[in-house]
């Protein structure tokens, strides 16, 4: 079995067998495909039947020269997955990497933003540009609504539901789930709708598409990225923001005002809870708070 076949079957089987989205398999794939570069460019001539252990160190030691413990981690888990799936499938008796270990890595906790960091950044929205209703939305759209970016550049017309107050969102794996979506949010994404898409000349197959460029085509992740930098250069912050952050801060904003943390968790789309508690860590001085004014032995 050479290299490409057995990649080629494993993204089917991630597809199809896991439902994994197209930037999950993406993900997987690139990892394999940097062990195949390490055998190549050091000429070792070794099918994924046939490579053993000792090799897969090497790869793993030149890897971690470059790079830091969490990427290392998340290369190892996506070979594993691989190989795992070479062994279910009976081309290999064994898992080359179950004996190779991760590195250990600290939680990280998510960067946040204020509320007044939020202000400034659409402040700093130049809105005399049909963009800038648009970008206004999309930064809504993220805070609002604790989207992924993901969630955001796929989302269609057809998805709001504003009469019931939610929004259809499709998220990791292709699974539904539906968010509630408020008043505020609700009115920046109708403007953008009425005085800017309504203006511009959609291209076949984006006529369900909320977010559009000026060329009528679907957003892509790094527009979004770019715009999200950008917007941080112009409000002056001086944290390191993503597109993920806005749904950090979603996220940390609804539990430091009371917020039930199963309720967070269907309204992120997190499988499971433990991926949400991570958000029980960001304020810790609010849990003390709420600890001395509720509990009886305070």
């Amino acid at each position: 079995m050479k290299w490409e076949s057995a990649i080629r079957d494993y993204e089917h089987y991630l597809k199809i067998e896991r439902g994994l989205s197209a930037n999950s398999i993406e993900n997987y794939v690139l990892d394999i495909r940097k062990l195949v570069f390490f055998l190549e460019e050091n000429k070792i001539s070794l099918s994924p039947i046939h490579i053993q252990k000792e090799v897969i160190q090497q790869f793993i030691y030149e890897v971690a020269k470059k790079l830091n413990p969490r990427s290392q981690a998340r290369i190892i888990s996506g070979l594993k997955s691989f190989f795992n799936y070479l062994c279910f499938e009976d081309y290999r008796k064994d898992n080359p990497l179950d004996l190779i270990e991760s590195p250990k890595i600290g939680r990280k906790l998510p960067d946040t933003l204020s509320e007044e960091d939020i202000d400034r950044l659409i402040a700093a929205i130049d809105l005399s540009k049909p963009e800038g209703e648009r970008n206004r939305s999309i930064i809504e759209s993220l805070y609002g609504c604790g989207l992924r970016v993901s969630e955001l550049i796929e989302l269609r017309l057809s998805d709001l539901y504003f009469d019931e107050g939610f929004i259809k969102v499709t998220g990791k794996g292709d699974k539904q789930r539906f968010v509630p979506i408020g008043g505020h949010t609700q009115k920046y994404i109708n403007i953008y709708i009425s005085e800017v898409r309504a203006h511009i000349p959609v291209q076949k197959g984006y006529e369900d598409i909320l977010y559009l460029n000026r060329r009528g085509k679907k957003l892509s992740r790094a527009m979004i990225f770019t715009i999200v930098k950008q917007l941080a250069e112009l409000a002056g912050l001086k944290k390191t923001i993503s597109p993920h952050t806005f749904r950090h801060s979603f996220a940390s904003h609804l539990l430091e005002n009371g917020a039930d943390l199963r309720a967070i968790q269907l309204m992120l789309g997190h499988e499971s809870i433990t991926t949400t508690e991570i958000y029980m860590h960001v304020d810790r001085s609010h849990l003390k708070e709420i600890m001395e004014t509720y509990h009886p032995r305070k």
